[in-house]
């Protein structure tokens, strides 16, 4: 039985760029910062994923250092390494190189192995973004009509 537990979320992410492809990566993580991860201190607001020397390494993450940690406690923003399998890494290289960007939208653990949510995408113009908060607000609206039509 598989079971899924999110420990953060990237919801500015879907916001701000095209999602084209996502991608389920393993992470390499010291004990600590699974202790912390666990705990549900962790922000992706800011974070990305760069190619470097064939390896996608996830850059400013940022996951708390673990309360109950001593002098072996893990530095909240070092880059992390994202396991993947070859084809995968030369698939997000040659898209990156045509100016794609590889975000992370959710960490999560499935089956005891901490997992994140990576996704190949394209910033949003701005009147990307625009058209965005209007098809929300039109989409609230028809739902409380839908209410009020319903009393």
């Amino acid at each position: 039985m598989s079971w899924t537990k999110v420990f953060a979320t990237n919801r500015y992410a879907r916001f701000a760029y095209h999602i084209l492809d996502t991608l389920e990566a393993g992470i390499v993580l010291q004990g600590t910062e699974v202790k912390s991860l666990r705990l549900g201190r962790c922000n992706l607001k800011e974070s990305y994923a760069r190619c470097q020397d064939g390896e996608i390494w996830l850059m400013n993450c940022h996951i708390s250092p673990y309360e109950h940690g001593n002098r072996e406690n893990h530095e909240p923003l070092r880059p992390r390494k994202l396991l993947l399998k070859r084809s995968q890494i030369l698939k997000l290289e040659r898209e990156q190189i045509g100016g794609a960007t590889i975000i992370p939208l959710r960490v999560y653990a499935k089956d005891n192995h901490i997992k994140v949510e990576i996704a190949l995408a394209r910033g949003k113009q701005l009147h990307d973004k625009r058209a965005a908060i209007k098809e929300r607000e039109v989409e609230r609206e028809t739902r409380a009509a839908m209410r009020g039509k319903r009393s």
